[in-house]
């Protein structure tokens, strides 16, 4: 370029490309020259242009407000004496090339012209940002700055401020390990990540510059794929980028302000610091956790960032030990990692008296520096964009909108996890449309909001000197955040809510996250009843505040609890007037309460009203229809009629046994299948027995009405009944797949059978553990209890019928029961068979089929010929419930041996519906996409994970059975054979190979067959010895007395597989 133009470079010396070159030809110089005049021409043309726009954008003087003439006319003659200068750029050659060559020597002339073409040239349609996310947040960010705020003042004089986040020993950063773990249904946690997030992935492959990979992996980009994996999880880490936003977008704002950069540092320090309380960072580090070396990485990330934990030092063998608050920081001596210690306060004895978050809340508070502080959870992130707002936030706590001041200031939340499945989007909207439309409800017109929990900012200087942020007493502080909102109202503060920040925040994600989730904050609201300061608030409040406050608070449990009460007690009603013949007046017939029939079967409609309310206000009318037509369409009604249930069984429950206790629900990704006995552990004793016991209700209804109007009278209890029961299972990834019902039915019948272990090992053990309260109910809570046994006695005498309760009927019914009864023993005992010798069991393995075929056409001809046997069968359920019942309240673990058959009757009528729907196929492909259909619609490919699942189970059950069939002896682990080709394992075979290895196989079978040898199930490895089966050795237990054990085999039985999880195998 230094030939443009013949001169503004003639004196350069020669670049090193040019450095004993050849010099060029004269027509060749004249040739770049020629060139280089045409590029000067197309700018000055395309500046002639820009000038000539830029003049028709400045008004005219004459249209021009008086005030500006001299301005206009200013512009205007300036953009004309430019265009028009005789020796300026756009009619002096060499000058114009002597400015473009000093242009292109300047390398942040190439990056501001870059950026100017991509601004100006660029269309619109291909500015937006094609991620719905970054959609979504800048346009709330454009929204708020329309909204009321105060002025913001300089970053030098604004409010001071403090981050704290509790930390206990969740996730940091995802290790290797972490992210290749596979769960039960073989999807790793980084398969799930990049099908949920794929066009995330592919943009971080591509900002590697990685084609291969399994480079991923390497050293090099180890640690960015682990922090690429954990910035879309619920981890530590997120949460630290997001809050150290605040220090960015002060850092920018201080730039802007023209803050001298000597004391930029000093000032963002003054203003902003950020505490994670990690409680047990000491223990992490000396056990060599690889958490504690994830927090010092962030510490040296972040130099400003401050972490604060409990230290204790064993001072004597008696296990005496000093206890002491520390703060952490990165070490600017050992950049490799190392920190130091700021401060290190001894405390008076063990902090940790409650739950462990409020404690490890508290002992940070000394660290924090600011006026104001802002308590973060660690499932929280933040935004740039609304970091840039926080000075404006700030600056509420000068403005009094009420008589009292503000304290506590709250704000939005975004739920960023509702894209996982329908029920995480339940979750979300439910979250959504309460910490928006419900606390500005709650804010104003009823100003009874209270902390809900974090992000509230809290002015630190009140809290401090009235009680502090969390109250910390066991079981009673279970819900400890609201405690800080009844704090400052009977101190004399109040509280705040606005609408134009945001932080982003996580929720669980599966049934079993939300039921405990949901199980906590009833307990905790049952605690709140109990305590002090809901008293003295309800006794110092007026009755209109009275009434917003229980609205707001506990009232919400209250009404759940009353509205499952209404549900239990019209059955039961309904049932004893068709029983006892109640249900006329004279001739006319009771009319159906319709009304209560819509009132209770709209309990999952009801609780969408508040949601319809904000998703109109924030999509509009047909965004908000069309969110919930996919809400109803998916089973959405089922899930919030399920929650009540679970609102009102543990907060009842609490109310008359205590044990309140912190649930932790886990932040992690689930989308792995529950299996059966697992969902039965769950929810049997809060849901389906009630689910169970409301339908046999309405079986005995429909017996014994002499109306015409069952459906009228029970279609709403019916709707009740049945999302109990069964919600479990729809909301349940591959409910319906035949593969995971036949295996769910495996382990389900070994964990009902088995006995001793925890409570996932046996049923007597969960037994124990559900019923564990009653020891601690009182003699009021035990009637109450006991009451409902009467209720079972009632009907079993209205079951049976006078006609059935004379001597001769009940003893030919005992007769019968004592024959099918000792026949079924019979069955059970032959079934066993350990006792016998080989050839004994052999026989009795053939008798035991006809028997059980003559068990149920015994118990069939005998329906069928005295059809009262079926009411005196119902009536003898409904004693025998009784019975368990008061057996229970009084402590006799005997009768847990009932409930145990119930509950192997109830399981098998429900396993007939899902195998009878796994068989169809079709019922699998349906739930998939109605439990995923949102994520489906954001293009989400989550049939990946659910094939990735499948596939697993499917080649561990065809490696099983073609390596290792039953009664084959198991295989030596695969090692490479020297002979093969590259030292290839065994497994490593030809489609020949496996063929000629299948009829092997089955030929070892048959010859197993032909020597008349059982066919025997076995115990797992790693199963105790307590696990027995109660019908027999499961699959793969050799016979002690079979051939080929014993001493004439060297004393040791073959070893045999374990592939199944019951006696099915």
């Amino acid at each position: 370029s230094s030939a443009r133009g013949g001169g503004g470079g003639g004196g350069e010396k020669p670049g090193p490309q040019e450095r004993g070159a050849t010099p060029p030809s004269g027509s060749r110089v004249a040739m770049d020259v020629a060139g280089m005049d045409t590029q000067v021409d197309s700018v000055r043309n395309a500046l002639k242009q820009v000038f000539d726009a830029i003049s028709l954008l400045v008004k005219p003087a004459k249209r021009a407000p008086n005030a500006q003439e001299a301005a206009c006319d200013g512009v205007l003659s300036a953009l004309k004496e430019v265009r028009q200068h005789e020796l300026g750029f756009f009619w002096d050659n060499a000058y114009a090339g002597s400015r473009l060559d000093a242009l292109a020597r300047d390398p942040l002339v190439g990056k501001i012209t870059t950026k100017l073409s991509g601004l100006l040239a660029t269309r619109a349609v291909d500015a937006e940002p094609r991620s719905g996310e970054a959609r979504r947040r800048l346009t709330f960010f454009m929204n708020s700055l329309f909204m009321d705020m105060p002025k913001a003042p300089a970053v030098p004089d604004m409010h001071s401020f403090s981050v704290l986040t509790p930390f206990y020993s969740e996730d940091v950063i995802y290790t290797k390990a972490d992210l290749e773990q596979q769960n039960s249904d073989g999807v790793t946690v980084l398969l799930y990540l990049q099908t949920l997030y794929k066009d995330d992935w592919k943009h971080f492959l591509e900002r590697l510059g990685l084609v291969d990979v399994s480079l991923i992996w390497s050293p090099k980009y180890l640690m960015e794929t682990r922090l690429w994996a954990s910035l879309r999880a619920q981890t530590l880490s997120r949460t630290v980028f997001g809050m150290m936003q605040y220090e960015a977008a002060l850092r920018l704002l201080a730039q802007l302000e023209r803050v001298e950069h000597e004391e930029l540092e000093e000032v963002l320090r003054l203003k902003f610091n950020y505490v994670v309380a990690a409680q047990v960072y000491g223990k992490m580090k000396l056990s060599q956790d690889g958490k504690a070396k994830d927090i010092e990485w962030l510490l040296h990330k972040y130099p400003n960032l401050r972490v604060a934990f409990i230290d204790e030092k064993i001072v004597n063998r008696q296990g005496g030990a000093h206890f002491y608050s520390c703060l952490i920081k990165a070490s600017p001596d050992e950049p490799s990692g190392g920190v130091q210690t700021v401060y290190r306060v001894k405390l008076p004895g063990n902090p940790v008296i409650g739950e462990g978050k409020p404690e490890n809340q508290n002992h940070a508070v000394i660290f924090s520096r600011g006026e104001y502080m802002q308590a973060i959870d660690m499932n929280q992130e933040g935004y740039l964009e609304e970091a840039l707002k926080h000075r404006n936030l700030l600056e509420e706590f000068k403005f009094r909108d009420k008589q009292l001041p503000m304290t506590i200031l709250g704000f939005r939340e975004h739920i960023f996890t509702g894209g996982v499945s329908s029920v995480a989007n339940y979750m979300a909207l439910q979250e959504a449309s309460f910490v928006t439309t419900g606390q500005r409800v709650l804010n104003r017109p009823l100003c009874v909001r209270l902390h809900y929990g974090h992000p509230d900012l809290f002015d630190k200087l009140f809290f401090a000197q009235n009680g502090g942020i969390s109250k910390a007493s066991k079981g009673i502080n279970l819900s400890e955040d609201v405690f800080a909102g009844y704090n400052t109202w009977v101190r004399g503060g109040a509280v705040g809510f606005k609408e134009y920040c945001q932080v982003g925040k996580g929720r669980d994600v599966g049934l079993q996250q939300i039921y405990k989730f949901e199980a906590k904050l009833a307990q905790g609201n049952a605690e709140q009843c109990l305590s002090r300061d809901v008293d003295r608030l309800a006794n110092r409040l007026d009755f209109p505040k009275l009434l917003s406050f229980f609205f707001g608070g506990i009232g919400h449990y209250i009404n759940s609890t009353l509205t499952v009460f209404a549900i239990i007690t019209t059955t039961y009603f309904i049932t004893f007037m068709a029983l006892f013949g109640f249900e006329k007046v004279g001739d006319r017939e009771v009319v159906v309460l319709g009304n209560l029939q819509i009132l209770l079967a709209g309990m999952g409609v009801v609780q969408t009203l508040p949601l319809l309310a904000t998703l109109v206000l924030e999509r509009g009318v047909t965004g908000a229809l069309r969110e919930l037509g996919g809400v109803f369409g998916s089973g959405g009604p089922f899930y919030f009629i399920f929650h009540i249930q679970t609102r009102a069984y543990y907060f009842f429950q609490t109310l008359i046994a205590g044990g309140a206790q912190y649930r932790a629900t886990g932040r992690g990704f689930v989308t792995r299948h529950a299996t059966f006995d697992e969902n039965w552990r769950f929810f049997a004793t809060s849901h389906m027995y009630l689910g169970i016991e409301i339908l046999a209700a309405i079986t005995v209804f429909s017996q014994y009405t002499g109306t015409k109007q069952f459906w009228g009278h029970s279609w709403s209890l019916t709707l009740a009944a049945m999302s109990f029961v069964w919600t479990p299972y729809w909301f349940n990834p591959l409910a319906f797949n035949w593969g995971a019902v036949a295996a769910d039915y495996d382990k389900w019948l070994l964990w009902i059978r088995s006995e001793g272990g925890s409570a996932t090992h046996s049923w007597p053990s969960w037994w124990r553990e559900e019923k564990s309260y009653m020891a601690s109910l009182r003699l009021a809570e035990k009637t109450t209890v006991v009451f409902r046994a009467l209720l079972y006695l009632v009907l079993a005498v209205g079951v049976t019928g006078p006609d059935n309760l004379t001597p001769p009927r009940l003893v030919r019914f005992a007769k019968v029961l004592v024959l099918l009864g000792g026949m079924l023993v019979a069955l059970v005992f032959m079934g066993r068979g350990s006792f016998a010798s080989p050839g004994t069991r052999a026989t009795m393995r053939l008798l035991k089929y006809p028997l059980a075929v003559g068990l149920a056409v015994s118990a069939l001809s005998l329906v069928l010929k005295d059809k009262s046997m079926i009411h005196m069968c119902a009536g003898l359920y409904y004693t025998l419930a009784a019975v368990y019942t008061v057996g229970v309240v009084c402590g006799f673990p005997a009768v847990a041996q009932l409930l145990r058959a119930h509950d192997l009757i109830c399981g098998h009528l429900m396993f007939l519906p899902l195998f009878a729907l796994a068989a169809l196929q079709l019922p699998d492909k349906i739930q998939t996409w109605l439990l995923y259909q949102n994520a489906l619609s954001e293009g989400v490919l989550i049939d990946t994970i659910l094939k990735t699942a499948r596939k697993a189970q499917q080649k561990e059950e065809e490696t099983t059975l073609k390596t290792n069939p039953v009664g084959a002896p198991t295989a030596e682990p695969a090692k490479p054979d020297p002979a093969s080709p590259g030292g290839r394992v065994p497994s490593e075979v030809s489609s020949l190979e496996m063929q000629e290895l299948r009829r092997m196989v089955m030929q070892q079978q048959q010859t197993i067959e032909r020597l008349s040898t059982k066919i025997s199930t076995g115990r797992s490895p790693d199963r105790p010895p307590a696990f027995e089966n109660p019908t027999g050795p499961v699959d793969g237990q050799t016979d002690p007395e079979a051939p080929g054990a014993g001493p004439a085999n060297g004393g040791q039985a073959p070893t045999m597989v374990f592939r199944g999880a019951g006696p099915i195998g």
